[in-house]
């Protein structure tokens, strides 16, 4: 009895809650419709997106409520209303996910009055069910009617706010976007790295070699010792400038990830990252002995994570330790980079490590990388420390 109390009282609160929205929702249709009025006379065209917004509030509050009651979430999936009036107008009268909330808001207004219904079944059940438990030993009746119609009541409101597959279509559409914009950006300032790199160094080596090859061929016959010291240095800054080449290809795609792998690669990255550094790989070892690797992009993603965190935790910080753990699963690759330094990275111009993401660097170039494989990336980074980084890429083995 006292569970059958207890469930009913959540129930209970939960229909309250709902009365009390659907209350509210009388208010909100006079809004409603005043703003669409004004909308057609053009004088409260700026009121329809807010309006809109409003709404999306409304059906999120709702949302919780279910969730609460259920356990299992609601997903949303709206379009971003921003951007000049005239396209936040198209977007609010527009968007799929708008004449879903106003078909949940004209229903909600007569179903969402079943929490009114409590009253009574709280007064009728607590003595008829103590007496059927009590006297007659039998199971409750009246009480648990409260918890079904809050299953009634989350069922509809599932089914209503459950967005369309127009919505979510075109939800996915713009994060396609976004993450093709990020990737094009990434892509673009690798091309600036490797094109500065080869400008300003590499080719610079070359230019010098040319030149002191073309002095000692002039100088070698009237003086063979000072042409042999001009082809020792030009033999010199080609192996720099060969160097500085193998760097800047290391940028693109490392050979090493091709040679060794993506466990072996990151456990070298450890080796030379100047960190105590704990390499913990799950699953990756056996899968590259039988031939089954990640892609190619996915292995490349993720050593960059690795490869950047590790770099700024040793620059900013103030580690002497840190822990990298690749786990191969059944939906893709877990990339988790921690180190016990004094946290605080996140929300300034500085790189990772002590706090940001900067240019095409950072914690933005590695969000860029993850996302444009439909990643996601975590970083928590409370002062005091520690910070972790944690990485999933989808990918199918």
């Amino acid at each position: 009895m006292r569970e059958t109390v207890r469930q009913a009282a959540r129930a209970t609160a939960g229909l309250v809650m709902s009365a009390a929205l659907a209350f509210g929702t009388i208010l909100f249709i006079t809004v409603l419709l005043i703003t669409a009025t004004l909308t057609l006379a053009v004088v409260g065209a700026g009121l329809l997106p807010e309006t809109v917004l409003l709404v999306r509030r409304i059906a999120g509050a709702k949302r919780n409520l279910v969730a609460q009651w259920t356990g299992r979430a609601i997903p949303e999936a709206y379009q971003p209303i921003e951007g000049p009036l005239r396209q936040r107008l198209r977007t609010a009268i527009r968007g799929p996910g708008t004449l879903g909330d106003f078909r949940w808001m004209v229903f909600h207004y007569v179903y969402g009055f079943l929490g009114l219904l409590t009253a009574p079944l709280w007064l009728l059940g607590l003595p008829v069910d103590g007496v059927r438990q009590g006297l007659l030993g039998r199971s409750p009746l009246v009480l648990p009617l409260i918890g079904r119609l809050a299953d009634l009541d989350a069922a509809w409101s599932t089914a209503l706010l459950k967005p369309s597959p127009e919505a979510l279509l075109a939800v996915r559409i713009e994060e396609l976007t976004e993450t093709r914009a990020g990737a094009i950006a990434a892509h673009g300032a690798e091309l600036r790295r490797i094109e500065r790199d080869l400008h300003d160094g590499t080719q610079a080596r070359l230019v010098s070699l040319s030149m002191r090859i073309g002095i000692a061929k002039r100088a070698y016959e009237r003086d063979p010792e000072t042409a042999l010291k001009l082809l020792e240095d030009a033999q010199s800054q080609a192996e720099e400038a060969l160097t500085e080449l193998r760097h800047v290809v290391r940028g693109i795609h490392p050979p090493i990830l091709t040679d060794r792998g993506l466990a072996g690669a990151v456990r070298a990255l450890a080796a030379s990252s100047g960190l105590d550094v704990t390499v913990v790989v799950d699953g990756l070892e056996d899968g590259a002995r039988s031939g089954f690797r990640a892609p190619a992009a996915v292995e490349a993603a993720a050593y960059f994570v690795v490869a950047e965190s590790l770099t700024n935790a040793a620059k900013h910080s103030g580690s002497e330790r840190a822990e990298v753990r690749l786990v191969r699963n059944r939906g893709g690759l877990s990339v988790r980079v921690a180190d016990e330094g004094r946290g605080g990275a996140g929300g300034t111009s500085q790189a990772l490590g002590s706090g940001g993401e900067a240019g095409g660097s950072g914690l933005l170039g590695m969000r860029r990388r993850v996302a444009a494989l439909d990643g996601t990336l975590l970083m928590t980074s409370p002062v005091g420390g520690p910070t972790v980084i944690e990485v999933e890429l989808p990918c199918v083995w």
